[in-house]
């Protein structure tokens, strides 16, 4: 399915505002972040400009050259200091197959500011749906056959297309949005080259059962508390369908309407790679009615790891549960042999590719400091993809480890104990350690079968091989 591409070098008007991401590191003259990490070293008029963190363009070359060097590393965003009214240059499209009382409350919290179609997924009574909408003044659109949520959330672009909608936002009917986070989505498109944002999704309640409470700081729908562009591999590899706010000049014909999981990563990665933006703002909230019930829970979960085979079919390794470079490769063999010369190894191959980058970088007190802090980081992230591997993507191979080796036990071990410590620093549940942690093992159990489930499937491997990068 082809995408049109974004505008091209397309002017930005003066009093626009250029925000450096949250999560950009500063050493000295040299920025540090993106997706992927990339390193930008500032003339001293540049550096001068973003002593705050932001500049205002004002029509020069300077400015705009600056500008969109950083942007299109993915280390700063346009941002409107006035958010816009999000009127009729918008429309809601909310796909539903029966679940009349979710609709009722997301309309009621959207309070008629924006114009809504629920497109209603050939549910065996239309007249909930019918009713709840009327109640509300939205429109509905009832599709004679049961297309899935791709398929309604097409129908509903379709629908925009024709109105002349130059924005669409996509709400799951278990989803609540009011109008004001709208606005705040909507000030984003200021940069014409972005095609998607999307709000942080938390829990409609994030109290009660233990359960609850883990998916209040675990779901897979919670992309974190960093706004970041968007980018297979990242930080922020995806968002979800959930809540979409789009350019409806940028999509298409929209998502593949033959997935009925995985469908938004499939249009993310498509947008990213046909040269389109898509923001993360972690700033603007949504709220999820989550699936608490252990069974229906665990079975979400596996089928997330089930699109892993699918996705990889249409995308490649850009899927794959790990991503080795030669360092990488020497730091999990050390990991795996636990033997003392190679872990020797593995520490000079860090030291030699951190002093290589601070040449690239430069050679200067910056650039050994930014060398050492992305080897570090890099280190690190080898330790969490052994960990992940270990428990959550390849865990049937783990378990056959266990019972044959003592070297796969104490690995295992130690993978536990990291990852749950890793996850209870970065997450902080409300719940006791032990509870935490067993949550946790359910979480990688359930994606990782269905990541096993959708490669018999598929009959292919991909989605379980690691991707190899030269550097």
């Amino acid at each position: 399915m082809s995408l049109p591409p974004p505008p091209d070098r397309p002017a930005l008007p003066p009093g626009t505002r250029v925000l450096l991401d949250a999560g950009v590191r500063r050493y000295g003259a040299l920025l540090v972040g993106g997706a992927p990490v990339r390193a930008v070293r500032l003339g001293a008029g540049g550096a001068r400009l973003l002593e705050g963190g932001s500049f205002v363009l004002d029509g020069t070359p300077g400015r705009a050259g600056l500008a969109a060097q950083l942007v299109g590393a993915g280390l700063a965003a346009y941002v409107a200091d006035a958010p816009p009214p999000a009127g009729d240059d918008v429309l809601v499209v909310v796909p539903a197959h029966e679940r009349a009382d979710g609709v009722e409350r997301l309309l009621g919290a959207l309070g008629g500011a924006v114009p809504v179609l629920v497109v209603d997924d050939a549910s065996p009574d239309p007249g909930p749906l019918a009713a709840t909408a009327a109640r509300h003044g939205a429109d509905v659109l009832r599709l004679p056959t049961n297309l899935g949520p791709a398929g309604a959330r097409n129908a509903g672009l379709a629908e925009a297309r024709r109105r002349g909608a130059t924005y669409v936002l996509f709400v799951d009917s278990d989803v609540v949005v009011t109008a004001e986070e709208l606005r705040r989505l909507r000030a984003a498109f200021v940069d014409p080259g972005l095609a998607v944002v999307a709000p942080r999704i938390r829990g409609l309640v994030e109290t009660g059962s233990a359960l609850t409470r883990y998916e209040a700081v675990a779901s897979s729908l919670d992309r974190g508390p960093r706004s970041a562009f968007v980018a297979p591999g990242t930080a922020v590899a995806y968002v979800p369908s959930a809540v979409l706010l789009a350019r409806v000049a940028a999509l298409g014909e929209g998502f593949a309407a033959d997935l009925r999981v995985g469908e938004d990563v499939d249009l993310v990665w498509r947008l990213v790679r046909a040269g389109w933006r898509v923001r993360y703002d972690a700033g603007a909230t949504a709220r999820h009615d989550h699936r608490v019930a252990l069974g229906a829970w665990a079975r979400r979960r596996a089928d997330y790891g089930g699109s892993a085979a699918v996705l990889a079919a249409r995308h490649g390794d850009l899927v794959a549960p790990a991503v080795l470079a030669p360092l990488g490769v020497a730091q999990v063999a050390a990991l795996l042999l636990q033997r003392p010369v190679p872990t020797v190894l593995a520490g000079g191959a860090g030291v030699v590719v951190a002093a290589r980058l601070a040449d690239r970088l430069g050679g200067d007190a910056d650039a050994r400091r930014t060398a050492t802090s992305l080897t570090l980081l890099a280190t690190w992230m080898n330790v969490e993809q052994v960990a992940a591997g270990l428990l959550r993507h390849h865990w049937p191979l783990t378990v056959v480890g266990l019972a044959t080796s003592r070297r796969v036990r104490r690995l295992v071990a130690a993978a536990v104990v990291a990852d749950t410590a890793a996850g209870w620093v970065r997450q902080r549940p409300a719940t006791d350690v032990a509870t935490y942690a067993v949550l946790r093992r359910l979480d990688d159990l359930a994606y990782g079968w269905g990541v096993w489930r959708g490669a018999v499937s598929e009959r292919s491997v991909r989605s379980l091989l690691p991707a190899w990068r030269r550097s």
